[in-house]
């Protein structure tokens, strides 16, 4: 953090403005040798934007915010200029010519702010998902991690088990002495209230189905419909759809978001038992996979074959051999039963899926939330103090783990690796 660093943080150009963000300790001198002085501390100033030869660049809005009390924790400056690629390209440029500045890597500026205290790794992995959010349920369902619900949550419960140790603390070193007479009656009832909440809430849905979309898998033998209803779906031609058995050999997959649902529809090969050539024979083995992995799967084929939980779909129903099929009546060709189907997913997909006015847990946060209820149900509190303090401290190292008091490198790369290089 040595460096400092720049880069565009607005969107791509050209567009009306472009924002470029400087951080770390020399911003104040870069925006000085650029814009000519330093405004005043949060307060814009119009400047005209000169290069080492003293050749403008561009009329532009300035800010300069000093550290610590700034979105990455240290000195940051922005210049808000006209969005052209060619003035944007020469500021860029002319920031780069300075000593001591280079280039922000991805993330590199939330990086710092996780680093210098701004905010936590729950809110960081919050505002990654914020930034890939593409439908409003996800942008609700970020929202709540990014803004600190989900780190309020975690230090309410970190609190709690502080209190929690400091009894047990007082009783180890105090207990013959007559103002401290044992635990307080309360303390085994809230460390089993304190475990079940963390095991209540690591048990919702996980955050991933609200970021990834959950998995609508196309199922059944070959010629059944699939591909022309996945078609259907996507209201797009993704998959290629003939008379011939056996067309799709492979796991298809495509994301949408229906009635404000993020899904990833699934079209797989046809599963037949003989005739399956060996490039076919793979596509199958795949298909099943599919099948194994889905949160929801549309089986058009014979009921009694489908797989367990399986919505059975009465494929082609405008045909008449096919008027009889078991299952949800749908067809790909009239769009009968189409608008049935999509409602019927979208019930499932919002029930899959984490309520977006309460915080959930990703699997590494779930993890570490487990692993603190379980430290809590294993204190004794008739048993060997000692002990007893040593799980209070377990659990509570559990909690700043998911948080990020105590995080690898390889684990913080993978996360601000997400995150485009102005953020």
């Amino acid at each position: 953090m040595e460096d400092t660093i720049f880069a565009l943080s607005s969107g791509a150009p050209p567009a009306a403005i472009g924002v470029i963000r400087i951080s770390g300790p020399k911003a104040g001198d870069a925006l000085t040798a650029l814009a000519g002085d330093l405004p005043p501390a949060r307060s814009p100033r119009v400047r005209t934007l000169r290069d080492d030869a003293r050749e403008a660049l561009d009329v532009v809005l300035v800010l300069w915010f000093p550290g610590p009390a700034t979105a990455t924790g240290e000195d940051l400056a922005e210049i808000h200029c006209h969005g052209g690629r060619a003035v944007i390209a020469a500021i860029v440029a002319a920031l780069g010519g300075l000593e001591g500045l280079r280039e922000a890597e991805p993330g590199e500026f939330t990086r710092r702010a996780f680093g210098n205290g701004r905010i936590d790794l729950a809110e960081a992995e919050g505002l990654a998902d914020l930034l890939a959010a593409e439908t409003d349920l996800q942008r609700k369902g970020a929202l709540l991690s990014a803004g600190g619900a989900l780190s309020r949550q975690i230090e309410s419960w970190r609190e709690r088990i502080l209190g929690l140790a400091a009894s047990v603390e007082a009783v180890i070193d105090f207990a013959d002495e007559d103002d401290v007479a044992g635990l307080p009656t309360s303390f085994e009832g809230e460390i089993v209230d304190l475990a079940e909440e963390m095991q209540r809430m690591a048990g919702r849905p996980a955050a991933e189905r609200l970021r990834d979309g959950i998995r609508v898998v196309l199922a059944g033998p070959p010629n059944a419909g699939k591909s022309s209803l996945f078609n259907a779906l996507l209201s797009d031609d993704a998959a290629i759809v003939t008379a011939e058995a056996g067309t799709t050999r492979d796991v298809l997959e495509r994301p949408v978001a229906i009635g404000g649902v993020p899904f990833v529809l699934v079209d797989t090969a046809g599963m037949r038992e003989e005739g399956a050539g060996m490039i076919e024979e793979i596509g199958i083995a795949r298909a099943r996979r599919a099948v194994e992995e889905g949160q929801i799967v549309l089986w058009l084929g014979e009921p009694g074959q489908a797989p367990a939980g399986s919505i059975l779909i009465g494929s082609k129903s405008d045909l008449d051999d096919r008027s009889s099929a078991e299952g949800l009546k749908v067809s790909s060709v009239t769009g009968v039963g189409i608008d049935d189907l999509v409602e019927r997913l979208v019930a499932l997909g919002k029930a899959a899926l984490p309520p977006v006015d309460q915080v959930a847990f990703n699997r590494r946060q779930r993890q570490w939330a487990i692993t603190a209820a379980e430290n809590l149900a294993a204190v004794d509190a008739s048993g060997d103090l000692l002990v007893v303090a040593e799980n209070l401290r377990s659990a509570r190292r559990a909690l700043d783990r998911l948080v990020g008091r105590d995080s690898t490198e390889e684990m913080l790369d993978a996360l601000f690796g997400r995150f485009c290089i102005g953020k």
